[in-house]
């Protein structure tokens, strides 16, 4: 694959003879994210053709159609046109879960989990999370906007193209503004979107341990009030579990964040089942991880807007048997939606097609469900289903190329980038030539 001049986010991009040209447009008036047999729903069309106009998607069709076009018949010199023969073309991923600003791998964690140390073990030993405070402490801002810019380009190279971004290995005021900060930065220098969260509720650093409700006044006195005076995130999450932060504190931390004017996201049940119900009345985007929940829970949560988000990475980096069950939340008519988890304990991944495969293999989820999960469904755990997710007109001209004859192709080479081509906000970011 060869585009035929240099391209940025101003100039004109056709995509033209696309094998499997994966819209995700949805022909049914509904909104909201997608639930049950309307994951399978991705819009193909053959020998596609996508036209995109300073950084958006200005037509969509086959490409007799898009050839017929008269501004692109009158433009089509000055266009950089991509011949997509054989290849699946998709939305960009968007990676709804991620934390990228952090300095260095866990790797004592990873030998104690081999021996057989449990999460908690662990952390009670001063590994997990709090073994990753020190680094981003002492770092300064910008080699922690330097170590989340790398990821986000390592992003691009397998097909995402937005990307959460959660501060949370910090813990004191300044090391969590500054994280925020350095995403900040980092998405100054990439091209694709970045979302970024305070995630000051990560666990209790062992400074305030005994004294969490103290910690929670910190996060909700200082953390929240100036991230948001800053404007420096746009949602604040917790980690609710076992070891972590009770319900209870979760709910504090949540109505500080609602009269600051940020949304809200939680891990939630990934170690032990916590009631989600009470969660529901803020309305939160998304509720990650799920592997414990409630019978009831996912009756209330099919009924709201809140999206399930799962990541199946964790699981299996941390040698789990157990998967969360995506079959019976989107049986239940619960939205679900995929991502990396990208952390230095416990998923070290940033491709999402390895969480699709993952996801098909131990979560039963088909690859049209996975592919849905990751685009349309992940843009709604972030609030940007109306510019992100899919691929139709007016919306960002966020494109994945894939060197594969057949979308499902994507979750079967396990392990391995077949991402040939990534199209960031019209800007042609990541490319490697065809083998």
């Amino acid at each position: 694959m060869k585009a035929n001049k240099k391209h940025n986010s101003g100039s004109s991009l056709l995509l033209a003879n696309i094998g499997q040209l994966l819209t995700l447009r949805s022909d049914f008036a509904k909104s909201g994210p997608r639930r049950a047999s309307d994951l399978t729903e991705l819009g193909i069309i053959k020998d596609g053709a996508v036209l995109c106009l300073g950084g958006k998607i200005v037509s969509v069709g086959t490409t007799k159609d898009a050839l017929r076009d008269s501004w692109l018949r009158k433009n089509r010199k000055n266009a950089t046109e991509i011949d997509c023969s054989g290849k699946v073309v998709m939305p960009g991923f968007v990676d709804s879960h991620t934390h990228p600003v952090f300095v260095g791998p866990r790797l004592v964690d990873f030998e104690k989990r081999i021996e057989g140390a449990s999460y908690e073990q662990i952390a009670e030993a001063g590994g997990g999370i709090r073994a990753s405070l020190e680094g981003v402490r002492k770092a300064t801002k910008h080699e922690l906007s330097a170590k989340a810019l790398a990821a986000l380009q390592e992003m691009a190279a397998y097909g995402t193209t937005t990307a959460e971004a959660k501060s949370g290995y910090g813990l004191t005021v300044e090391s969590e503004l500054k994280s925020l900060e350095a995403v900040r930065d980092a998405a100054a220098r990439w091209p694709g979107t970045v979302v970024a969260t305070l995630l000051g509720a990560h666990v209790v650093p062992k400074e305030f341990q005994g004294r969490s409700q103290a910690y929670v006044e910190l996060v909700t006195k200082k953390m929240i009030p100036q991230a948001a005076r800053r404007k420096l995130a746009q949602f604040v999450d917790v980690f609710c579990d076992k070891g972590a932060f009770t319900a209870e504190e979760t709910e504090q931390i949540f109505e500080a964040a609602e009269q600051h004017g940020l949304n809200v996201r939680a891990h939630v049940g990934q170690l032990s089942e916590t009631r989600i119900t009470p969660f529901l009345r803020f309305n939160p985007a998304s509720l990650d991880h799920m592997d414990h929940v409630n019978e009831a829970d996912i009756t209330r949560l099919a009924q709201s807007d809140t999206t399930a988000t799962l990541v199946p990475g964790a699981n299996y980096f941390l040698g789990m048997k157990e998967y969360p069950n995506a079959r019976r939340l989107i049986d239940e008519g619960v939205p679900v939606a995929l991502a990396t988890d990208y952390n230095p304990g416990t998923s070290p991944t940033i491709s999402i097609p390895m969480a699709m495969s993952l996801a098909c293999t131990h979560m039963k989820m088909s690859p049209a469900e996975a592919i849905t999960a990751a685009t349309i469904n992940g843009a709604w755990a972030l609030r940007l289903a109306e510019r992100k997710g899919s691929i139709e007109r007016g919306k960002d001209a966020d494109l994945a190329v894939f060197a594969v004859n057949d979308y499902r192709e994507i979750p079967y080479w396990f392990g391995t980038n077949r991402c040939e081509m990534t199209v960031l906000n019209g800007t042609i970011a990541e490319a490697k030539p065809s083998s």
